[in-house]
């Protein structure tokens, strides 16, 4: 059985499931995908994802805030702190550093980053990186927190020079629809090295779907295509990557009930 690491269940288009959250899970689920990682990216939707799992027995949730999510400032640390101590968020994040959207927002950003570093050291839950055209500044942050937990470089789109340097801190590494798409040999290269046990997968929906869904929504359902075309590009069956990727988010999120 699969597991869908990173997914908006908040955010979905349902159109396809007759604006039903329930039917589109239960397609995921009839696809062989049995627990789902719901994302927070702001305080306005903390209270969204923790009522989606607690609704659902098969879905946790993280808190957090998104780089691109800043409007509002950097969030307070004894909010963070507050926000995560429920018994379904088993992790952090989404958090780090988006230079290709908001460059001019990098200070913003490295701080917010590193109050969430600092909230994942003090409550010993994973955090979970958004990174993109950013990776100096986050290696260095990542560094310096020194987590002594690992994380997870989420939706993973760097080369394989930043997945080794993640790795070497004890990161593991979420690769989503992107590995499909056909400009995408670099992030292949990746998808082939990364270690079995560091590999997870997800479909970061309603975004990024994956061929031959390209262009459309993206769902949860979807996370079968993203590990089927990892597991050739390994040599693997699409059961034994299913089973790997599904031990590896166990060790990786020891609080969900996946």
């Amino acid at each position: 059985m699969l597991v869908d690491s990173h997914c908006h269940l908040d955010r979905l288009d349902l159109s396809a499931h007759g604006a039903s959250l329930d039917a589109a899970l239960d397609a995921a689920r009839a696809a062989g995908v049995s627990h789902f990682l719901c994302i927070g990216v702001s305080a306005d939707n903390a209270d969204a994802v923790k009522a989606l799992a607690e609704r659902y027995d098969d879905v946790d949730c993280s808190v957090g805030v998104h780089p691109l999510d800043l409007e509002q400032g950097v969030p307070a640390l004894d909010w963070l702190m507050q926000a995560i101590d429920h018994p379904r968020v088993v992790a952090i994040g989404e958090t780090g550093l988006d230079y290709h959207y908001e460059p001019e927002g990098a200070e913003l950003q490295q701080r917010s980053f590193a109050l969430h570093l600092e909230a994942a050291r003090r409550s010993g839950k994973p955090v979970i990186v958004h990174t993109r055209e950013a990776r100096a500044d986050t290696l260095a942050l990542l560094r310096e927190a020194a987590l002594p937990q690992a994380g997870v470089l989420h939706c993973f789109t760097e080369d394989w020079e930043m997945a080794s340097a993640a790795l070497d801190l004890g990161f593991y590494i979420s690769l989503s629809g992107i590995v499909t798409f056909r400009n995408a040999e670099q992030l292949r290269e990746v998808a082939r090295r990364v270690p079995a046990d560091r590999l997870l997968v997800e479909t970061d929906s309603p975004y990024l779907a994956p061929v031959p869904y390209r262009g459309k929504p993206n769902l949860p359902q979807y996370v079968r295509e993203v590990a089927a075309f990892i597991a050739e590009l390994r040599g693997l069956s699409l059961e034994a990557l299913a089973e790997q990727t599904t031990a590896n988010f166990r060790r990786l999120f020891p609080l969900s009930r996946a």
